[in-house]
């Protein structure tokens, strides 16, 4: 079955609808911190000024890049993590990854953890090429997405009601999707218990 981003999206909603609060009592893992560290350090020896977060959750990151001096704007589907988003400060809003409500060329950077793996891989090209159009010439783009395998569907371990999908891609794949759009800067992986995070800093071309 050929599955789209559109046929997914309410049960994501739903999903992280009701999962807000607990995730927002999660405090991050010391690998994230340091994936996330590296990142900013990076746009500070650039000097760059404004950064989109996709999928920002409750908004600790976004809260996290607001400290750090950076005008950010941070989106994800679900209301009620808006919510949270902006009870911390951050200028939300709800939208989805193919339609972010940003004018081209808007914005220095774009982070994105662990949210561009709920797109199938048949919207992955669209989802990409829109970040692509929202990222000045030179900007860059934080990705960071479980896999290392391939898997497109929702997972039989999934605690969320209703369950959510998932797609994985094995390195090769993933980089074949990224290369169509941007220039690789880094690429590396990080094993945590028996799963791989695919870590990838990316330039969209000059």
């Amino acid at each position: 079955m050929n599955i789209r981003y559109g046929d997914v999206l309410a049960d994501l909603r739903q999903a992280y609808d009701g999962g807000a609060a607990e995730r927002d009592s999660h405090d991050k893992e010391p690998w994230k911190v340091a994936e996330r560290a590296a990142f900013t350090a990076r746009l500070h020896a650039e000097q760059r000024r404004s950064l989109l977060e996709l999928g920002a959750g409750t908004g600790q990151d976004s809260r996290h890049f607001m400290d750090a001096g950076f005008d950010v704007v941070a989106v994800d589907l679900s209301p009620e993590m808006v919510a949270r988003c902006r009870a911390k400060g951050v200028d939300a809003r709800v939208a989805d990854f193919l339609d972010l409500g940003l004018p081209d060329a808007s914005v220095d950077a774009v982070y994105a953890l662990n949210c561009l793996l709920h797109v199938p891989d048949t919207d992955l090209p669209a989802v990409l090429g829109n970040i692509r159009r929202v990222l000045v010439p030179g900007g860059l783009f934080f990705l960071g997405v479980w896999g290392g395998r391939h898997h497109e569907g929702v997972l039989a371990t999934d605690r969320h009601e209703p369950q959510r999908f998932f797609a994985w891609r094995t390195d090769d794949a993933l980089l074949a999707f990224v290369q169509a759009c941007f220039e690789v800067e880094d690429f590396h992986t990080v094993a945590v218990g028996e799963f791989t995070f695919q870590s990838l800093t990316l330039r969209r071309p000059w």
